[in-house]
């Protein structure tokens, strides 16, 4: 970028992240930051989407290979954990981010991302076994939390917010086309090569990335007073963190664990859901007690339209794993498609979201308003969601081409949406808070939905199998990989059992469909506000925000 952000900040209370604290119209000075007509610029961006490629590639990449992963480890009661620990990772990992984004240095704290998400990758790769491979994507997940965040907090300085939406659509058709790639390649690398290669090829693509984002982008530095080792330490909420991480991990394990492991009435796992309980209460009343180094400040999350785009975020996110991770398991396991053709079955699905991102940006910047999109997007969802529950042993192309496209329109509409939502509403300050918010929930509505799908095909495997099948109970049907269970059987009882998976899977999509019309009902407590270019100046906005700071303490101990 050839033009340079001067950060002119003569009061270190209000510690302006992305905009200069200076009397002017803030308009003015987006337009300033704004020069699409550098190669720089153009470059910048290029090196965000790529590394929001590698990441959103290798979050669908697993979905046509995890039945050949489940069959080589012998591991399919595992098969939760290996997207749970992925999302798991990441959704705490977003909210440390935020901390680490808000208060130190953004390119260091990406390229490290990068590096560590890599280092996942290799991990994932060369697992021996199931746990390694677990391990490697909860190192992946963590990683990629950063880099997601990291991504969309390049962007915010250097384009205005009535533009942004088309930015917006080109990161939303990025991760739609990784979205298609991801499982055709990780199809053909599990059919052709090995499922290893699904992770490995991460490996170059994140080389290539983290080059040019060390030569080519160089965000403006930001004053930063000493402070002290505790302050430090103190930014990124020990004490919340010390609740919240097994709070999670008690969540998780109960989801796993329910009606499957243990039963739903045991004691296991009541003491699990329990402790999950108590735990994110004390988890609450430390942001609520100890507001200045929360993850989750209180003021943030009780702006109506924060709290309503958070829930709709949560939903949608759900929706779209359960839809996502099952569509090619019904391929495989009920029409026994190869991993390969079940990637190239889910093209409908994936181009249609591709186009409707790219549209939904389009559509909010032509009417300036991003709710009618957080409308649009759960109601179509829903509604192919649905439609995917229908599905049956004789079901043919025609059906599962169009019922995957409405539902992938639907999708894609309204994903990214919400993340305007925060820009719009929230100060500068607050954006990295905001949207590692959004990106936490959004991860953790993957990692719960993911445990409730898996819970839900095992039971109703066992439910529908125990006892009608001969040699088939509850233990062998846990331990057999996906496609493996089909294959244990014999060929008088194989469609006994494709009609098992079958009904598993079409329940799940049902499932999908109403936690995506829980994100309808979010989407309808927002408040309407416009992103257009306003024709009057914003300074009364601009010097209202920082008044406030000028009267806030320093944060965090600054002056210790």
């Amino acid at each position: 970028m050839s033009a340079t952000l001067t950060l002119t900040n003569p009061n270190p209370n209000t510690g302006y992240l992305f905009y200069p604290k200076q009397p002017t119209d803030r308009r003015q000075t987006e337009d300033r930051i704004h020069k699409p007509q550098t190669v720089k610029f153009w470059l910048v961006i290029a090196c965000n989407l790529l590394a929001l490629f590698v990441v959103a590639l290798d979050r669908t990449i697993i979905t046509t290979a995890i039945p050949q992963i489940s069959d080589e480890f012998h591991a399919l009661q595992d098969i939760g954990w290996y997207v749970s620990a992925y999302m798991l990772t990441s959704a705490v990992g977003q909210l440390i981010y935020g901390r680490l984004y808000k208060f130190y240095n953004m390119k260091y704290t990406f390229l490290a991302s990068i590096v560590v998400f890599e280092a996942g990758s290799a991990l994932c790769g060369a697992a021996p076994n199931s746990g390694a491979f677990i391990a490697g994507r909860a190192i992946a997940g963590f990683a990629g939390a950063g880099i997601f965040s990291g991504c969309m907090l390049v962007i915010i300085p250097m384009v205005p917010l009535h533009i942004r939406p088309k930015f917006q659509g080109m990161f939303g058709m990025i991760f739609g086309v990784a979205s298609v790639l991801g499982p055709l390649i990780g199809g053909g690398f599990t059919q052709g090569v090995t499922w290893r290669w699904c992770f490995y090829i991460n490996l170059p693509i994140g080389a290539v990335s983290w080059v040019f984002m060390l030569l080519v982008w160089h965000p403006p530095a930001r004053p930063r007073p000493a402070v002290s080792p505790f302050t430090h330490f103190k930014r990124l909420d020990p004490l919340g963190m010390l609740f919240f991480i097994p709070a999670m991990a008690c969540l998780i394990l109960a989801l796993q664990w329910g009606g499957t492991t243990y039963a739903w009435n045991n004691g296991r796992v009541i003491a699990l859901l329990v402790v999950f309980g108590v735990l994110l209460i004390a988890y609450g009343a430390v942001q609520a007690y100890l507001p200045d180094s929360a993850t989750i400040p209180p003021k943030i999350v009780m702006q109506r339209s924060i709290f309503c785009a958070a829930l709709y975020t949560f939903c949608v996110s759900g929706g779209m794993i359960l839809m996502i991770y099952y569509i090619p398991e019904w391929f495989q396991t009920v029409k026994g498609f190869s991993s390969t053709r079940s990637g190239v079955d889910m093209f409908p699905l994936m181009l249609s979201m591709i186009v409707s991102t790219f549209s939904g940006g389009i559509t909010t910047q032509i009417l300036g308003y991003y709710v009618p999109a957080m409308l649009i997007c759960p109601t179509i969802l829903a509604t192919g969601l649905g439609l995917l529950s229908t599905f049956n042993l004789n079901t043919g192309m025609s059906r599962w081409v169009g019922f995957q496209f409405l539902s992938g329109f639907g999708l894609g509409f309204g994903l990214q949406i919400s993340g305007l939502v925060v820009q719009r509403i929230l100060p500068a300050d607050d954006i990295p808070l905001g949207i590692a918010l959004l990106f936490f929930l959004q991860q953790l509505g993957g990692s719960v939905f993911s445990a409730v799908g898996e819970n839900m095909l095992e039971n109703m495997l066992v439910s529908r199998l125990q006892g009608i099948v001969p040699g088939l109970d509850a233990s062998t049907i846990s331990s057999s990989g996906t496609t493996g269970l089909i294959d244990l059987v014999p060929d008088a009882d194989k469609v006994a059992v494709r009609s098992a998976y079958n009904y598993a899977i079409t329940r799940i999509f049902l499932a999908a469909m109403g936690v995506s019309l829980g994100g309808l009902v979010s989407a309808l407590g927002m408040e309407w506000r416009t992103i257009k270019k306003e024709d009057k100046p914003e300074t009364q906005d601009v010097e209202a925000q920082e008044k406030e700071g000028e009267q806030a303490a320093p944060e965090d101990g600054e002056k210790e």
